[in-house]
């Protein structure tokens, strides 16, 4: 739930026709990300579900995960995009 729309966004910006394990952890550290280290306590270690800034966040980094996987040399020998 706290992923899927950044995702979604993400995929769809780029054009992408699969979703590759790249893209899942770039999310998960844009999650991360989220939570700034002076934030970071025992109760608080994964941002609300209403933070606006993480689909953003999850959008952008899932975009540029794939974009960087369909680029020459970013480690695929076929294209995440068709």
């Amino acid at each position: 739930m706290l992923a899927s729309p950044g995702v979604f966004r993400g995929l769809l910006d780029a054009q992408a026709t699969e979703i590759i394990d790249e893209m899942l952890t770039a999310a998960a550290e844009a999650i991360a990300d989220v939570v700034s280290p002076d934030q970071l306590n025992v109760s608080y270690i994964v941002p609300s579900v209403f933070d606006e800034r993480v689909s953003h966040a999850v959008s952008r980094a899932v975009e540029a995960a794939s974009r960087s996987r369909a680029q020459p040399g970013g480690g695929a020998k076929e294209s995440v995009l068709q």
